[in-house]
């Protein structure tokens, strides 16, 4: 399995950005469809944004449509997600997660394909 840590959370105001990474180690990154989730205190775990290996196909929840943004750099080794125009509802830990199936043409749209997860990074927005 690929390890994952995630950076880049913090405290910002409504209509702030932030932008998150999440670097992986190992030689296979650049074969796996990425994803990003949050959990904010109680409440289930949402897939936000998934990628696929290339970033030629992106899946966005409709809470992240328009004001998110996901990207990967296969030469870094690093996933990254923009996040625009934040709201207070956006609030919570953000976790990086990827899937071990290689070349996956389509970027999933549920966490049933994704099999490493990171650590997670608060991401607080203040009203």
């Amino acid at each position: 399995q690929v390890q994952l840590v995630e950076s880049g959370g913090g405290l910002v105001q409504t209509g702030g950005s932030l932008r998150l990474s999440c670097a992986a180690s190992g030689s296979t990154f650049s074969t796996y469809a990425m994803g990003w989730f949050r959990q904010a205190p109680g409440k289930e775990r949402e897939l936000v944004a998934s990628i696929t290996w290339s970033g030629g196909d992106k899946y966005y929840a409709n809470s992240a449509k328009g004001r998110f943004t996901i990207s990967r750099d296969n030469a870094k080794n690093t996933v990254y997600l923009v996040m625009n125009t934040l709201k207070a509802e956006d609030t919570a830990v953000y976790y990086c997660a990827a899937d071990s199936a290689e070349f996956r043409g389509v970027a999933p749209p549920d966490s049933t394909a994704f099999d490493s997860w990171g650590q997670g990074t608060q991401v607080t927005v203040s009203s």
